[in-house]
């Protein structure tokens, strides 16, 4: 059984995943990077396959975000957190929905595992990786898969 302590660190760590979400949809990329530590390492869709500190990974945002028009919908479904002292996890899955700046609809799901550490008394995420299961008969990514 959860202990009080233990859902007061998982819910300090769904607020900080959900204020992500938040600054994703309105692509504030300075709201964003707040909650990257500043040596994080991710393994994202977007080459290059592994990204080290979130300067560099500054730049992906940077890039997606000026490749679309408006704000992104990004839905997070059956987000699961647990956590220890100054560690956690989590991982959900995300639906993403825009309207690149050439007119094009991009609908897709991504698989989400961020693992967190508290710094200085905030949730930063210290390694995230975000993928697309693949069918291994084509190798091609699969984004609409269903949960």
């Amino acid at each position: 059984m959860p202990t009080a302590v233990t859902s007061t660190v998982e819910e300090e760590i769904r607020t900080r995943v959900y204020g992500l979400a938040q600054a994703l949809r309105a692509k504030d990329v300075d709201a964003l990077m707040a909650y990257y530590a500043t040596d994080t390492v991710v393994f994202d869709i977007r080459p290059p396959a592994q990204v080290r500190s979130a300067d560099a990974y500054r730049k992906n945002f940077e890039t997606w975000f000026a490749s679309v028009e408006g704000a992104i919908d990004y839905e997070l479904h059956d987000l699961q957190i647990a956590a220890n002292g100054d560690v956690g996890f989590c991982h959900s899955l995300s639906h993403v929905r825009s309207l690149r700046t050439g007119g094009d609809k991009v609908d897709y799901w991504v698989r989400v595992t961020s693992g967190l550490r508290k710094v200085e008394g905030r949730w930063l995420i210290a390694h995230e990786h975000i993928s697309m299961p693949i069918d291994l008969q084509t190798m091609q990514a699969q984004p609409g898969f269903q949960s």
